[in-house]
């Protein structure tokens, strides 16, 4: 290998594939080079002969997409040894790797949502250590800051005030000797019951590496930093999938709550000091669906609208075996003693989302108002990783206030765009009385571009037996949203909305179906477009429904349709949505 060109790094082989970088530390970063389709190179940063980090990297070999940087300022003066495994000879990530001081944040990508959470950079997928304090809601992610694909499993970290509009913190937990982090939840330990101090944040999660084992870290700083409990792991099963732990206080008897997901089914643990647990209970044999792997859990008491009752609530994520192919969130509504979880429906599966992309659906601990607000991860397993993005993959639902109600003797969840948003919707048209008999069209129906921008849609359905719009662009590229009246299901179709043959299970276009719950005569739709995805909240939320798109323009045309009959479209408000970075 010619080295001649380097100037920051010397460049030595030492085997098949295999390299020693020295590096004199002088600057903060080392920009590594990317190449999302090259093969994962293992890389072990090596400082006065002691293994200081390792990271498994796609360094490039044919051409560098992008650079992500890898903190090297703790060793500035000092030699650093990259022992490199795994990158062809004559590679181009050679020539690439250099230090810096700076490192560019700014967005590059045509598909970066506008009012969702996304990282400024790398790989996010589920939602973790969720936690309000202090003004603060925190929010922690699956993340992987060395590329944009599944990798190296950390905790990135950021948070907000406003539940819209976020500050990138640095990451708040690296994998250690136990293996990489995975998902978990967080508490304010308003009682200092693990005596790291009163109103300590307590993260809980799980290292996978040994096997799976759960862990705890302590911040005594509002968040801002953590520190690993000395004794971990806390608690350890032979179960090969054995994770997510999900931790709460149960005012009635006193103790602290974990619920884990443990293959297929759930494990409930209790505690008084979060360090030592019993089992109580195990949920989930023979109910609901069990298509695949139960993930990321979550159990929380509901008011049911319109009523002065409660019920528990347990959130459960399964992949593969969401009802359109892949991830998806299911739930289960009953009693919960403090030990035992009773489901009220045993033999009917219920599912959170409608669409394919709404996944590792968790809630904030700690809420003001007694509120109950969830975050689901934007994306589906089944193509995370190909999206076609590249400085970024993945990004957040919109939060969503959970309430319960009833239809035909069962109990339901229902999920509202939280409140938070509508400081950001700004003023747009209403139009009034619009009468679609086969066909109404508007064009360019907002000014601009917009990307991102809510409709608010109230309809009487008179006697159409399909009710429905299409949004489309001037590229014949287009997402269509309908109502069957006599089938009692809304359907949304994605198959020409804009790029979407990167899918390798070629599930990506096929037609997502919600059933239609409540009233038949009088519909209401408010719909979330943001750049790279839909969400649609039907009948004020009795069904939601969360999908991808990517279309080369944004969406500028509408188009209503009926069949069967006439429609009224009493009210149609468009409005764009405009928040600042």
């Amino acid at each position: 290998m010619d080295t001649s060109k380097q100037t920051t790094c010397a460049v030595h082989p030492i085997g098949d594939k295999k390299y020693l970088v020295k590096i004199d530390a002088s600057k903060q970063f080392l920009l590594l080079p990317i190449e999302d389709k090259a093969e994962v190179a293992k890389i072990s940063l090596v400082v006065n002969n002691k293994a200081e980090k390792n990271v498994n990297v796609r360094l490039a070999v044919k051409t560098v997409e992008y650079t992500v940087p890898l903190d090297i300022s703790m060793f500035r003066g000092k030699q650093i040894n990259l022992v490199i495994d795994g990158v062809e000879k004559g590679a181009v990530c050679w020539d690439a790797l250099v230090q810096t001081d700076q490192f560019d944040r700014t967005n590059r990508e045509k598909f970066k949502p506008s009012f969702h959470f996304s990282p400024d950079y790398g790989w996010m997928n589920d939602p973790n250590g969720m936690v309000y304090q202090d003004g603060i809601y925190h929010l922690c992610f699956q993340y992987n800051p060395y590329g944009s694909t599944w990798e190296n499993m950390s905790w990135g970290h950021a948070t907000t005030k406003d539940l819209i509009t976020w500050k990138h913190e640095p990451d708040a937990l690296h994998g250690d000797g136990f293996g990489g982090m995975f998902s978990g939840g967080a508490v304010v330990d308003k009682f200092n019951s693990a005596g790291f101090g009163k109103d300590a944040i307590i993260a809980f999660y799980t290292n996978a590496g040994i096997g799976q084992v759960q862990c705890i870290a302590y911040s005594l700083d509002n968040g801002k930093s953590f520190t690993k409990y000395e004794n971990n792991p806390v608690l350890t099963s032979p179960i090969a999938d054995f994770r997510d732990p999900k931790v709460f206080w149960h005012e009635d008897t006193k103790r602290w709550i974990m619920i884990l997901a443990v293959d297929q089914h759930m494990e409930i643990f209790t505690s008084q000091n979060l360090k030592n647990w019993e089992y109580a209970s195990s949920f989930g044999e023979k109910e609901g669906a069990h298509g695949g792997v139960w993930e990321c859990p979550d159990l929380i008491e509901l008011p049911i609208e319109g009523t002065d009752k409660k019920k528990w609530v347990l959130i459960c994520n399964i992949n593969p075996g969401g009802p359109f192919g892949g991830s998806a969130t299911q739930y289960f509504v009953g009693q919960f003693d403090g030990k035992t979880f009773i489901n009220d429906s045993p033999y009917k599966t219920k599912w959170m989302d409608y669409g394919k992309d709404y996944y590792a659906t968790v809630t904030w601990a700690n809420a003001p108002e007694n509120r109950c607000i969830a975050l689901g991860w934007m994306s589906n397993w089944q193509y995370a990783n190909q999206v076609p993005t590249q400085q970024f993959r993945s990004a957040t639902s919109i939060p969503r206030d959970l309430v319960l109600f009833q239809e035909n003797g069962e109990v339901y969840l229902k999920s509202i765009i939280v409140k938070e948003l509508e400081q950001f919707v700004k003023s747009g048209d209403v139009i009034k009385d619009i009468e679609v008999k086969s066909e109404y069209e508007m064009r360019n129906f907002l000014l601009g571009k917009e990307a991102a921008y809510s409709i608010d849609l109230k309809m009487a359905v008179n006697d159409a037996d399909i009710v429905g719009l299409t949004l489309f662009n001037n590229r014949n590229e287009e997402i269509t949203l309908y109502f069957d009246i006599r089938e009692r299901e809304f359907r949304m179709s994605r198959a020409k909305s804009g790029i979407t043959r990167f899918d390798p299970s070629e599930t990506f276009e096929h037609e997502t179906i919600a059933p239609l719950y409540g009233d038949t005569v009088q519909l209401s739709l408010r719909i979330l477009v943001d750049t790279c995805s839909i969400e649609i909240f039907g009948n004020g939320g009795k069904f939601t429904m969360t999908n991808l798109i990517f279309p080369e323009e944004p969406y500028n045309n509408i188009r209503f349709f009926s069949k069967g009959g006439a429609y009224l479209v009493e009210t149609f408000k468009k409005q764009p949505i405009r928040v600042k970075k």
